[in-house]
């Protein structure tokens, strides 16, 4: 045996009881479990002592944006130091693969926000694969991907509203069937994001029957989480159960005013269709506020054509009071139907380092301070950032996000952004977030039920056959926690403070956190659809 972690609570991931035991890890795999008072203890050149410490699998993020992060920040402590082992990226059907150069400039210039603008990251890749082989060259933790399906869409259709052609809906199949070949474990889609809003259930649909064939699982940001969120909801199940599909549903939420009190009508949904036959999953993230770009707000016909047509949509002063009214007045589809709430919207985080003054504000707020009106400086910023500024969005409900965190599909997903000078507190927070506040202070689940949340159930959905549970034979992608003191330290406030209570993690049996600080092991690999 390489290592022995002795006289541990392990919290296996299935959600059944803690036990006590010694856990032996030989050549990054559990190769031994051995029950307090059952059989002779093992022994290993080097023991760690994890009394009063619990032993859980790595935590799996099934909604991330490190895309780029992974790539540019060897540590990466921001996932890490949470206990996460397993990122899913490529969500919200934006991201960089596959790409051509001219789709690979645009969507670098359509998720800055989200990424950066990539300008210190080496793009030395096209493909899905090639892709998935950049991130094997070594990261700090395992990263799975989504197939983007905006992305698919901006490479074979462009950014017009309209139908795809026969020869371009050919094109969409092959690059997510050759995205599939590579490795990727499913599609994503962002449809209240162009352009992959403009796609229509049957172009969804041809797509998702190309996942099915490879046992992957399509994850859409669906088409509303406000005014209509249950119709949305119901469209992605009627829609993979047509294409034979798994179904995972990225961030589910049910936001704004309209939907306060309704998350058990989501899951009365959900246990409706499942009761019928279909395989539908779902993460979520454990506060109520969201997180996005400003420019997402907007509605879909502002940006069709791309970064440079939004702009100057933006500078045309008709049409930029056509948009402050679908924004303002009608509900926007990018705002899921909602007319604007400026108080509601906070600058989280700009591009252009001149702008900082913005950040940590809502819209309503700085509009004051200008004296003037709030479209007005949203526009002004929107403009000046050249569409680069995140938001934090406060319309959740407590309520709802309780409600769903405990239904038996649930997975957790931190969904977080990690550029911006203030993001969300979900990017550095999430998973001790669950462990401590929801499990320990409020005991809204167990926290062996909430493991299995965060493990099993996850790893389940990405059919790893290996990983997920503390079990022999898997691999030794590995949390050690404090129960009593595991708590996120980030904070709306302080949103990138690490979490405490979390000393070691170990991913292929190799410490990546150990005695609460980041080592320099690159252990992370990309973890690659089963052929």
């Amino acid at each position: 045996m390489d290592l022995v972690i002795k006289d541990v609570r392990v919290i296996d991931g299935t959600g059944g009881a803690s036990y006590r035991a010694d856990v032996a890890i030989e050549d990054g795999r559990i190769a031994g479990i051995t029950r307090e008072g059952e059989g002779p203890r093992p022994t290993a050149p080097r023991t760690l002592d994890a009394s009063g410490l619990a032993l859980s699998p790595g935590f799996i993020d099934m909604h991330a944006h490190s895309d780029l992060a992974l790539l540019r920040d060897p540590d990466h402590s921001a996932k890490a130091a949470q206990g996460v082992t397993l990122e899913v990226l490529g969500q919200d059907g934006l991201s960089y693969a596959p790409v051509d150069d001219r789709t690979l400039a645009e969507v670098r210039r359509a998720i800055t926000g989200w990424n950066g603008d990539g300008s210190d990251i080496d793009f030395d890749w096209r493909t899905v694969g090639e892709y998935l082989d950049r991130l094997d060259r070594g990261i700090a933790v395992n990263a799975a991907y989504l197939i983007p399906q905006g992305t698919v869409r901006m490479y074979a259709v462009g950014w017009d509203d309209r139908d795809a052609t026969g020869a371009e809906l050919d094109h969409m199949r092959r690059l997510v069937a050759e995205g599939m070949e590579q490795g990727a474990v499913g599609m994503s889609s962002g449809l209240t994001y162009t352009p992959g809003m403009y796609a229509k259930d049957a172009e969804l649909t041809e797509l998702c029957r190309v996942v099915a064939a490879y046992d992957g699982y399509y994850c859409p940001h669906h088409r509303s989480y406000g005014a209509g969120a249950l119709d949305a909801y119901r469209e992605m199940v009627d829609l993979t159960r047509t294409a034979g599909c798994s179904l995972h549903l990225a961030h589910a939420t049910m936001n704004f005013g309209v939907n306060k009190g309704k998350g058990g009508d989501l899951l009365a949904l959900l246990d409706d269709a499942i009761a019928g036959g279909a395989d539908i999953s779902l993460d979520t993230y454990p506060y109520t506020p969201g997180a996005t770009t400003l420019v997402a707000m907007l509605p879909s016909w502002a940006n069709e054509g791309g970064p440079d047509a939004t702009l100057a949509r933006l500078l045309d002063d008709e049409t930029a009071e056509r948009i402050r009214h679908h924004v303002e007045v009608l509900g926007s589809d990018g705002c899921h139907g909602v007319p604007m709430e400026w108080d509601t919207i906070e600058i989280s985080g700009v591009s252009d380092p001149a702008l900082a003054a913005y950040v940590g504000r809502t819209v309503a707020e700085a509009a004051a301070a200008r004296g003037e009106a709030p479209w007005v400086t949203a526009r002004r910023l929107l403009v000046d950032d050249k569409l680069g500024s995140t938001i934090l969005q406060h319309v959740g409900h407590e309520d709802n996000v309780r409600a769903i965190m405990q239904h038996p599909v649930h997975t957790g997903g931190s969904d977080g952004i990690l550029q911006g000078a203030k993001p969300h507190p979900r990017a550095y927070g999430t998973f001790p977030h669950y462990l401590g506040h929801y499990a320990r202070d409020l005991g809204v689940m167990s926290l062996e039920e909430t493991v299995a949340h965060l493990t099993s159930r996850p790893a389940a959905r990405l059919r790893l056959p290996d990983r997920g549970l503390v079990r022999e034979g898997y691999r030794a992608d590995l949390v050690l926690f404090d129960p009593e003191t595991v708590a996120a330290g980030s904070s709306f406030e302080a949103p990138r403070t690490l979490p405490v209570g979390i000393p070691h993690v170990l991913i292929d049996g190799r410490f990546v956190i150990e005695d609460g600080r980041r080592t320099d092991v690159l252990a992370g690999k990309s973890v690659r659809r089963a052929a």
